[in-house]
């Protein structure tokens, strides 16, 4: 019966990777691993089988083994081994892919390589499905976090953690994102990375072997990230890596480059390698949680990214901008949460950000297909985490776009500028009267807003407005307010009714209000509902019975939203503006 299990399994796998067998795996077993210590010369280390743990997940086993040899006894396992391959005789085992935290010895887990290789046909991207909202803080939680593969006696064992390189960015933009991404099992590090060298040409397939390092790259250029580990497998095209998920996104698209180590470092929590992106070699088309899994030859459809970052006065640029041109992988969870760490280190560079300061964001992300460019227009002012709320106000947007579920809206390009001042450039909403108290049908009235910045200053305007002919009798409501005020209420109602189109998302939010402007808001508190994604105010109470009938998700809501009956806005400069004040006029016959 084993025999024919062995026939019925070579059948299955791939012809030039040789098996041994993960039921003829018993302790005491002497194998040898590949890796890179130094450069790109791949060496021997030394494997004692301890045995085999049996259904720590579904349908998965692990093989526990002592590792020994080379530079090993000082360092232990080490971070960038993961997917290094292990031999009995001249078959392959499995990879090398989890150590226990805080072990006094190199004891390391080894993912089955039968395990590996089901990973061979696409699987459901299911992350891809993940819907952001566009007031999400956290672009990463969509991820999932990293999960211990055992606990014993207080003792966690992991998924060996995937060192993450970052050339380019502050030390704080690292500090900043590094608790995210540590609790998805990646180790971010400061220091060397290839992205802005590699050119164009792909390299020769014939330079990787089992136990090469390589780098996948998510971010390439002036800015670059690389996640770096090693090969356990080749069958033809076919690269079989890690051992074990990098970012468990499914069915993706993300380029990876053959890497030299430049040295390794022991550590008394985690020793690691240092490793240099050399040359690019094929994609990464599967994130499971038993490999990654690429092929050679192939280039990655990836997403040109600017930022030009100016520096200004309190009226005009005063120094030439610098530029950072980077190429982006196009993954729809992925993207944003890269291209939030980019601005902010573009921002955390100016320097400026400690004390008062304020930064615009203003762009557009271009699409394929002729759809119509988002447009970005945001500024945030304050004396902390100014970084952080720019880069997310430049973020959000993005990761909404390519969340929404519409497959044939392609990012094709991103172009942001980022505006430094060197002062808080802020105004409140301080007042807000009405010339009149009451008012007929066919009346106007005056409205007088005041906004009030540091320092006493202030700015107010005045805006005329005439009760329509045939108004209600009754209240009537101003109210100015802040961008973010008018745009919830806008983002309440389209909760209810998600866009059916890309033409209608687009719409929807290039309509978004600037926060550099303050918005007079008149409204009754009368019942309006979305119809075809235009709002309907104040309908007759019979077709308002039809609307809620039809928008049962509107029982969730306190109450259905406003009637809005028009809107003003009030520039206000270069300034962010917060703040809401609200009045009432009567409307009598």
């Amino acid at each position: 019966m084993r025999f024919l299990c062995g026939l019925l399994l070579a059948g299955i796998l791939p012809a030039q990777v040789r098996v041994f067998p993960l039921q003829d795996v018993r302790p005491g077993m002497k194998g040898v691993g590949k890796t890179v210590f130094s450069g790109d010369r791949i060496e021997e280390f030394q494997v004692e089988i301890l045995g085999v743990l049996d259904n720590i997940g579904p349908k998965q086993s692990v093989i526990l083994a002592r590792i020994s040899g080379g530079p090993l006894a000082k360092t232990g396992v080490l971070q960038g081994m993961s997917g290094s391959p292990v031999y009995i005789g001249d078959r392959l085992v499995g990879a090398l892919a989890m150590a226990f935290a805080f072990s006094k010895e190199p004891i390391a887990g080894i993912q089955p390589i039968e395990q590996m290789l089901r990973v061979r046909e696409p699987g459901p991207p299911a992350l891809h499905q993940a819907h952001g909202g566009l007031w999400d803080g956290q672009l990463a939680s969509v991820l999932p976090p990293r999960e211990d593969v055992l606990e014993w006696g207080g003792t966690r064992m992991l998924d060996i953690a995937t060192p993450v390189s970052f050339g380019g960015f502050t030390r704080n933009t690292i500090e900043h994102f590094a608790p995210q991404l540590r609790s998805l099992g990646l180790e971010p590090c400061q220091g060397m990375s290839g992205g802005s060298r590699l050119g164009t040409a792909l390299g020769n397939p014939a330079a990787l072997h089992p136990g090469s390092m390589i780098s996948v790259q998510l971010l390439s250029g002036d800015l670059s990230i690389g996640a770096d580990g090693t090969i356990t497998a080749i069958d033809g095209p076919r690269v079989y890596a890690f051992g074990h998920r990098f970012l468990a996104i499914g069915a993706t698209e993300l380029p990876f480059a053959r890497a030299e180590v430049l040295t390794l470092l022991p550590n008394l929590a985690t020793s690691f390698k240092i490793s240099a992106a050399r040359e690019w070699m094929g994609v990464i088309n599967e994130d499971r949680s038993t490999a990654i899994v690429g092929q050679l030859g192939r280039r990655a459809a990836t997403i040109p990214v600017e930022i030009s970052v100016r520096q200004r006065s309190s009226t005009a640029a005063s120094e030439t901008p610098v530029s950072y041109q980077m190429r982006m992988v196009d993954d729809s969870v992925l993207s944003p949460f890269l291209l939030q760490m980019a601005v902010f280190s573009a921002i955390d560079a100016t320097e400026r950000t400690v004390g008062d300061a304020s930064f615009s964001v203003s762009g557009q992300v271009e699409f394929s297909g002729g759809a119509p460019p988002l447009k970005l227009n945001d500024m945030s002012a304050g004396n902390m985490n100014l970084a952080a709320q720019a880069s997310l106000s430049a973020a959000v947007p993005v990761a909404y776009v390519m969340q929404s579920g519409f497959e044939a809206l392609k990012i094709k390009r991103v172009a942001l500028e980022i505006g430094s001042f060197p002062r808080k450039r802020e105004l409140q909403i301080d007042q807000l009267w009405s010339s009149r108290r009451e008012v007929r049908p066919g009346e106007s009235l005056e409205l007088t807003v005041v906004l009030a910045g540091d320092n006493g200053a202030e700015v107010t305007r005045k805006i005329a407005y005439r009760v329509p002919v045939g108004a209600l009798t009754g209240p009537l409501q101003f109210t100015a307010a802040d961008s973010t005020t008018i745009n919830l209420t806008e983002y309440r109602q389209l909760l209810t009714t998600p866009p059916k189109s890309v033409a209608q998302l687009l719409t929807f939010l290039n309509s978004l209000r600037s926060n550099t402007k303050a918005y007079l808001r008149v409204w009754r508190a009368e019942p309006a509902y979305e119809v075809q994604g235009e709002t309907l105010p104040g309908p007759p109470p019979s077709l308002g019975m039809i609307l809620a009938r039809s928008q049962p998700s509107l029982a969730s809501l306190p109450a259905p939203p406003n009637s809005k009956l028009a809107e003003f806005e009030i520039g206000a400069g270069d300034m962010v503006v917060s703040g809401a004040k609200t009045i009432q006029v009567e409307v009598k016959e």
